[in-house]
């Protein structure tokens, strides 16, 4: 069992930043893949990045080269760092970790955190 909270959401302007923050109930180091999705009003969940267990990530097309996921064992926390923020971005933000055990994988899931960027 994994539970993930978020934080760090919240209304910033075009162009600024935003840090999030998603922490787990428990050590990280051997959960297979965590990741930010992503829900706008009306439309699907997206995903916007990925890390791996053993660092490789990936990025939405939409957010290559403007967002940065990281993760760091000790704290037990991935972080979301949001540059060169878009009104396109706002959304309600979420983690997910994903862990497979005895073959089975298991998908868990934060409450969410609201992001809205102004024009």
């Amino acid at each position: 069992q994994v539970h993930l909270v978020e934080s760090g959401g919240g209304l910033v302007q075009a162009g600024g930043s935003l840090r999030l923050s998603c922490a787990a109930s428990r050590s990280i180091f051997s959960i297979n893949a965590m990741d930010w999705h992503r829900q706008a009003p009306g439309k699907q969940r997206e995903l916007v990045a990925a890390i791996a267990s053993g660092g490789t990530t990936n990025y939405a097309g939409s957010v290559k080269g403007r967002f940065t996921i990281s993760r760091d064992n000790a704290k037990n926390t991935v972080y979301l760092q949001m540059n060169s923020l878009k009104p396109e971005d706002t959304a309600v933000y979420y983690c997910a970790a994903h862990l497979i055990t005895r073959g089975t994988l298991r998908d868990y899931w934060g409450q969410g955190t609201q992001v809205t960027v102004s024009s």
